[in-house]
């Protein structure tokens, strides 16, 4: 039976969960993810957890962060005068905004607290610093 290698385009089915449980995000209710293996176009350990699987196998992957999101940086992390904000922007703790960044370049933050003086924006990845699960099944290889 042909098995995933470098090179491949694949399908997939997964689930992916935080170590407590919580899901975070799921391709059963969606078209299977499609990406070439060695294009850099999911993270580094889901990468390399479906190389040799064959069409039909199902497995379950503990990857840690240095081979997801990597670490949460504290460095990227920032705290803002509110009043540097404009009145239309929400400002609810969970809210994504984009921030341009000193190349021009829209970075995306999270509100992560709010105060009456000021704003912490993160810009880590949502799920930096977690030790991810998934469990994958791979649909097809389309070679």
């Amino acid at each position: 039976m042909t098995q995933a290698k470098t090179g491949d385009s694949v399908s997939i089915h997964y689930t992916g969960k935080l170590e407590d449980g919580t899901v975070f995000d799921s391709s059963r209710d969606r078209a299977p993810l499609e990406f070439a293996i060695g294009n850099g176009e999911v993270i580094p350990g889901f990468e390399a957890a479906v190389v040799g699987m064959a069409p039909g196998d199902a497995k379950t992957e503990v990857i840690a962060a240095e081979n997801a999101y990597g670490p949460h940086r504290e460095e990227m992390v920032m705290v803002v005068e509110r009043r540097q904000i404009p009145d239309d922007i929400p400002l609810d703790v969970g809210i994504q905004l984009q921030l341009q960044g000193p190349q021009g370049q829209m970075v995306p933050v999270m509100v992560t607290d709010v105060s009456e003086a000021d704003v912490t924006l993160d810009a880590n990845h949502p799920l930096a610093g977690e030790t991810l699960i998934f469990d994958i099944e791979l649909v097809a290889i389309q070679g």
